[in-house]
């Protein structure tokens, strides 16, 4: 079967260290279900397996014994270029998926080119249950509606999502920075009327002063709204 294929490829190209790294980066992700294959040979086994033929028996086989075939996955999805066949896995795969490495390696590169047909999905999926799911939502908003398809109710999209959740508010911080570095007038409006949970506001904060890409002007007027903590 082609998950045994796949599995017996992905123990081939094992590397221990990179293991023990990853067990220490994700905390989420049992240590037994991580085999420890690198990014980059991972993205090129799944441009090998992509076109086999069975591999929706692969994709299909949910849920995956190991991390690795989570990330594997990941990669196969985002190099499809159907993008109805594309959405399809996705809605799929996103219950399944536990960490946030596999979420943000989820990135179909078809979608830049079907915005307004993924807009609906990431409308849906920001209202989930599931924390991934939330986290990919804001993921997709982030990577794709902050350039010339923007619109501030994006904005007020992550803006209206209230979790608990470390790994979605960590994601919103970093959809908030970036849409203070891409639409600084339009989202330094969510940061003067403090629209964002306390945590989520000055993580905002932090992440956009360390960017380049936000003036020393601008950061100095971010830092003077930073919300102290008890």
């Amino acid at each position: 079967m082609i998950t045994d294929e796949i599995r017996k490829e992905l123990f081939l190209l094992q590397d221990e260290k990179y293991r023990e790294f990853q067990i220490k980066l994700i905390p989420t992700v049992k240590e037994e279900s991580i085999i420890g294959v690198r990014t980059p040979a991972l993205r090129n086994l799944a441009k090998q397996f992509a076109a086999k033929e069975g591999i929706d028996t692969f994709l299909a086989a949910l849920p995956h014994l190991y991390f690795d075939e989570n990330q594997l996955h990941a990669f196969i999805i985002s190099v499809d270029k159907d993008f109805a066949h594309c959405i399809s896995e996705t809605e799929r795969f996103l219950p399944y998926i536990d960490n946030w490495a596999t979420c943000d390696q989820l990135s179909p590169k078809v979608f830049k080119k079907y915005r307004d047909e993924l807009l609906p999905f990431i409308k849906k999926w920001i209202c989930s249950d599931e924390t991934y799911t939330v986290r990919f939502a804001i993921g997709m908003l982030m990577e794709h509606f902050l350039n010339e398809d923007f619109d501030a109710l994006y904005l007020d999209m992550a803006a209206g999502v209230h979790s608990e959740e470390y790994y979605i508010n960590m994601m919103r911080a970093w959809y908030f920075a970036t849409a203070l570095a891409k639409q600084y007038d339009a989202a330094v409006k969510i940061i003067e009327n403090r629209a964002l949970d306390f945590w989520t506001h000055n993580k905002t904060i932090q992440k956009a002063v360390e960017s380049y890409r936000i003036t020393p002007k601008q950061k100095e007027y971010l830092k003077s709204m930073k919300v102290p903590l008890k």
